[in-house]
């Protein structure tokens, strides 16, 4: 199923990915932000479940910020596994 995240107070304006028939999150692009640091979070956590993605990367933040694309895409993936547990 894809996801498509409208980000909050960071950089990248968009993270888009796919939730996998297991649950795995994959696919995983950002539109906007640090292009190259983006490209490499997006590799390291591919394939990764929900949970686990948002146990290391929720409440990261960035500058002064409160939140970062790496705490974004931890609320986008938890916000996606919600949906997708409730249409079941």
């Amino acid at each position: 199923m894809h996801f498509q995240f409208r980000t909050q107070g960071v950089c990248a304006r968009q993270i888009d990915f796919d939730l996998d028939d297991d649950g795995r999150v994959r696919n995983i692009a950002f539109f906007g932000g640090c292009n190259g640091n983006l490209k490499a979070i997006s590799k390291l956590v591919d394939g990764w479940l929900p949970n686990e993605i948002s146990g290391k990367l929720a409440g990261n933040t960035c500058g002064n910020k409160p939140t970062s694309c790496a705490d974004q895409l931890a609320i986008a993936v938890m916000q996606a596994q919600a949906q997708r547990q409730a249409g079941r």
